[in-house]
């Protein structure tokens, strides 16, 4: 059998226990392994960092076994098969088709997106951000000496909206040229509607202003909403974007370091391209691209299932609040496996409440303030876990609120 990337097979039908605990202590693990060196006590429960306590879907592991047994890990580049793979998951998950000359691999989504900062601004800039965000997109601003310009998501009866008139003030005012824009938002869970997109797309081209689209989220929706490619949308908006994705979210492989950037403007891509370069990465890593590729080809029926599983997560969740932490108001997540809670009838400052995450619930949460304005007196849990573990971190909150 050749080992280059396989066709594509009838989907896996394997039926994935969801419910199994795996031990990842002990691994190298950033999320279970590295309390001490994040200024954390050890013992937490940790729901913090936004990867999964699941394994990836059996395609994938029999694929690194195939690729691992081998021997051979030397450069390797994707052939037309992946590009075919990576286009038809997009086809059918989200009826987008890009081109294969529009796709350009990365190690990660945070770095292209410090690579597109580089490439598309200059120092002292603005980008405009929409907090609370995720906060590499403050880092990444900020280290590579640009302003982040915040334009603050409203709270209205539990459900963040978008302020247009101060997004586009804080545009003009601040002569933007690149706005990062987050969906699936992370951390406060919004699925933006077409509507939305449209609206936030047709400022940019008013103000001449591009926009890095941060979707790694996207195969994260729940129901009664659905994913708008932001490049799908209209011809003149997917020639002033870049659409950044990745498997590593969706199977949970983001050690293997694999993302997928969709530009259809020539100009964009090479310009993109060349900061990339610049940077001295090239090839991506051997693994990263075998499980990709097999991810897309035949990893549907483990999303489908596991979908179904986080739905589960979030109900229990939801009536665990309701019932047990009326003190504490969940924000409820179109999107992504991410819960973002609103403390601040506790009554305490934004450093109260994070104690009392760590010292009395042993929990081990993102804070808030992480996310920027908007943030202080917000948690944010990521619940891509056994349901066994979901419920013990919501017992130990509920202890610790009496």
């Amino acid at each position: 059998m050749s080992l280059s990337a396989q066709k594509p097979v009838p989907l896996d039908q394997t039926q994935y226990d969801f419910d199994e605990i795996i031990e990842r202590r002990g691994t190298n693990s950033l999320k279970f392994d590295f309390a001490l060196e994040r200024g954390q006590p050890e013992g937490l429960l940790p729901l913090w960092v936004a990867d999964m306590d699941f394994r990836a879907p059996k395609p994938v592991l029999d694929r690194l076994v195939e690729v691992a047994k081998h021997g051979i890990f030397g450069y390797t580049e994707a052939k037309s098969d992946y590009y075919e793979a990576v286009a038809g998951w997009f086809d059918r998950r989200h009826g987008y088709r890009p081109e294969p000359k529009w796709l350009k691999m990365a190690p990660g989504v945070v770095f292209a997106l410090a690579m597109a900062i580089r490439a598309l601004t200059e120092k002292g800039d603005g980008v405009l951000i929409q907090s609370p965000v995720y906060y590499p997109f403050t880092g990444c601003a900020l280290d590579n000496d640009r302003l982040p310009i915040r334009t603050q998501l409203v709270l209205n009866n539990g459900r963040y909206e978008i302020d247009f008139d101060d997004f586009e003030k804080k545009m003009v005012d601040h002569k933007i040229k690149l706005f990062l824009l987050c969906n699936p938002h992370n951390p406060v869970g919004r699925v933006w509607t077409r509507a939305e997109l449209l609206t936030m797309g047709q400022l940019c081209l008013k103000h001449g202003c591009l926009v890095f689209a941060d979707e790694i989220h996207a195969d994260f929706i729940f129901p009664g909403y659905r994913h708008e490619v932001f490049a799908a949308l209209d011809p003149a908006l997917a020639d002033i974007s870049i659409v950044a994705t990745a498997p590593s979210k969706t199977f949970n492989l983001a050690g293997l370091q694999n993302a997928n950037l969709f530009i259809k403007n020539p100009v964009l891509y090479k310009t993109l391209s060349q900061e990339i370069r610049r940077s001295g990465y090239s090839q991506l890593n051997a693994m990263g691209l075998a499980a990709g590729q097999t991810a897309y080809e035949q990893g549907e029926n483990w999303l489908d299932q596991l979908l179904v599983y986080l739905k589960g997560n979030l109900d229990y969740a939801r009536d665990f609040f309701q019932k047990r932490l009326s003190p504490l108001k969940l924000i409820e997540p179109e999107g992504t496996y991410l819960l973002w809670f609103d403390g601040r009838e506790l009554g305490l400052t934004a450093e109260g409440l994070n104690r009392l995450m760590i010292d009395k619930a042993q929990l081990w949460l993102d804070d808030g303030t992480i996310f920027g304005p908007g943030g202080a007196g917000f948690q944010r849990l990521n619940f891509a876990c056994p349901r066994q573990t979901l419920k013990e971190a919501l017992e130990r909150l509920a202890l610790a609120l009496t």
